[in-house]
């Protein structure tokens, strides 16, 4: 039977669905590259697309698809049957038919006339309905972070070579012919030496209530929502969006808007592959609330004599160098600042503007770029593939494991640890002072001071530190489990 079997799934899942009962008694633009292909006209040409998840970034799949001449959306599933049945009239009024309504997603994977799956669910899903679609023979556009922990992946990119299909990482800055532009002046010496690739998100970000036990909506299949991980009550008000906040789905913003510049960031420095080493340290400031994740973080990671140093801030905040969600590339004779997903400016080392890079094109690019893989079935003409997804996740995942594997420390006590690990002192004296300006004291607050971990880059993982091994998976709820290495 294959692993993506529906009848295996439905008899398991009736454990899964008792348990949840119990549960709730408790509580359009071309490629700006010049091949690249127009949309086929002919209704034998069309891609029959299949898209799971129908919140905020499924609406962008959605839309996108559905105006395509050369693809139809065919189905749309998710785990909450009010959000998607929101979708269903626009669609068949755009394309002329009617797509499909499930929960489960299995419906979509036994179905072969289904070429592509695309993926906005929570993070907790993304690295399996990757791998079953994969295992299944479709092709995959998966948004980001495209795992929730490093292990997962990893699998992904297994999956990928292994049933041979394509693997689009949602990370659209890949294909902006701006932020194309400006990386490769960067790679062409243009502001020197590059020393530090910095990646800012500086997002402001609300409390989300009281942690309480709440009931989940009463059009969701909270079963199939929880999916892989543990099949627990809602201790958040709200379902959809606020499982960034907690661990068990989320991964905090440096998962979130954060994995969009960790790429951005990882590309211009030119490296494919995880850090030599990382620490980081933050904490939850500014209100006391149901989430559990870092809303003020700082990580480095080291990549020999390069530093790749990521900043977090959930609070208001002023701009870096007029940059709040962006990368600052620091270079010996100058420095780049990209400020939108499309545009970037060069400066000299004294502030005067060197050049600008911008370009036509939005998430559209990024889409069409997908396309024309899954015409050529050549992963090498992806903008993103999912190695490239894989190794940004990670560096995110990786520096969550450090804040959290840490120590709770007060602010004196935390800088006479950190600075023994030669730990970027600017971006430390700043983030002290961004905390004091919100009238944070740091006299009286803990700080989650980070573990440095060693990384075995080859073997992506973590010698010596077995708890932090431990944290590169997770143990999965059954029969929603992402495969070990070497099973997908």
């Amino acid at each position: 039977m294959p692993p993506y079997s529906r009848r295996r799934f439905l008899e398991d899942s009736l454990i899964a669905a008792s348990a949840a009962l119990a549960v709730g008694a408790a509580g359009k633009v071309a490629d700006a590259e010049e091949d690249a292909p127009a949309q086929g006209s002919s209704a034998n040409e069309r891609l029959s697309v299949a898209v799971i998840g129908s919140g905020g970034r499924g609406g962008s799949h959605l839309e996108h698809f559905r105006e395509r001449k050369d693809a139809a959306v065919t189905y749309i599933c998710d785990a909450d049957e009010q959000r998607a049945q929101g979708h269903i009239a626009a669609i068949e009024k755009s394309q002329g038919h009617r797509p499909k309504f499930v929960q489960d997603m299995r419906e979509v994977f036994d179905d072969p006339t289904v070429d592509i799956v695309t993926t906005a669910t929570p993070n907790h899903w993304h690295s399996l309905v990757s791998i079953w679609a994969m295992q299944a023979g479709k092709d995959v556009y998966v948004e980001k972070p495209v795992s929730h922990n490093v292990s997962e992946g990893r699998r992904m990119v297994e999956a990928a070579r292994k049933y041979g299909r394509i693997c689009q990482t949602g990370t659209q800055c890949r294909s902006m012919p701006g932020t194309k532009k400006a990386i490769d002046f960067i790679r062409a010496g243009g502001i020197g030496e590059l020393k530090i690739a910095r990646g800012l998100c500086y997002k402001r970000r609300d409390s989300i209530g009281p942690r309480a036990c709440y009931p989940w909506p009463k059009t969701v299949d909270y079963n199939l929502w929880c999916g892989p991980s543990p099949l627990e009550p809602l201790m958040r008000e709200r379902l959809h969006y606020d499982w960034h906040w907690q661990w068990e789905q989320g991964n905090g913003d440096l998962g979130n808007q954060g994995i969009h510049q960790m790429d951005i960031a990882r590309w211009g420095l030119g490296i494919d592959k995880l850090s030599d080493t990382v620490l980081s340290y933050g904490g939850r400031f500014g209100y006391e609330d149901a989430g559990d994740v870092a809303n003020t973080q700082v990580v480095e990671h080291i990549y020999g004599d390069k530093k790749l140093i990521f900043e977090v801030r959930g609070l208001e905040t002023s701009k870096y160098r007029d940059a709040g969600v962006g990368v600052v590339f620091h270079g010996t004779t100058g420095y780049i600042v990209q400020d939108g997903y499309n545009h970037s400016t060069a400066f000299d080392l004294d502030g005067k503007v060197i050049q600008e890079f911008s370009g036509p094109g939005g998430d559209d690019v990024h889409y069409e770029n997908f396309i024309r893989a899954v015409r050529s079935r050549n992963y090498q003409d992806l903008n993103a593939d999912i190695e490239q997804g894989h190794l940004s996740s990670a560096l995110c995942h990786l520096g969550n494991i450090s804040m959290r594997l840490g120590e709770h420390l007060n602010a004196p006590d935390c800088e006479s640890y950190l600075s023994g690990h030669q730990i970027d002192l600017e971006t430390w004296d700043r983030f002290k002072g961004h905390l004091a300006d919100r009238a944070v004291d740091l006299g009286k607050v803990k700080l989650w001071c980070g573990v440095p971990l060693k990384i075995d880059v080859d073997n992506e993982s973590i010698p010596g530190n077995e708890p932090a091994q431990a944290m590169l998976t997770r143990e999965y709820r059954k029969p929603f489990v992402v495969p070990a290495a070497g099973q997908v």
